[in-house]
């Protein structure tokens, strides 16, 4: 060693560390309903320009990931969530036809939905 064990030591930790906020980093897009608007990654979109939500389940939600998919939808990925939900974009001035959102919680993202639009 020719630096010695505790400098080794540090560097150790210290790559480990940057390992783990990289792994962590990962797939951190982040799907939250804020005030009247749907915030899904860097996308801010008026709860009033969205139409139907629907739940996908792990199969539907493949599809539409793959030979349903429309090139020009606003889509967040993550494939190692099995679940997703698709919300309709009925913005006339918007050219992407629907978001999809791959959640975890799809159900409980549907429902904030809703509430925003009922309340």
């Amino acid at each position: 060693m020719p630096l010695g064990a505790l400098p080794m030591l540090g560097g150790l930790i210290g790559a480990g560390a940057l390992a783990a906020a990289g792994v962590s980093s990962y797939g951190s897009q982040r799907i939250r309903v804020v005030g009247d608007a749907l915030i899904a990654g860097d996308a801010r979109i008026p709860v009033s320009a969205l139409g139907e939500a629907e739940v996908l389940d792990a199969e539907e939600a493949r599809a539409w990931r793959s030979y349903k998919a429309d090139t020009r939808a606003h889509m967040l990925l993550r494939s190692y969530i099995p679940g997703a939900l698709r919300v309709e974009v009925t913005d006339p001035a918007d050219p992407t036809p629907y978001l999809y959102l791959s959640t975890r919680d799809p159900e409980g993202l549907a429902a904030a939905l809703a509430a925003v639009r009922a309340g």
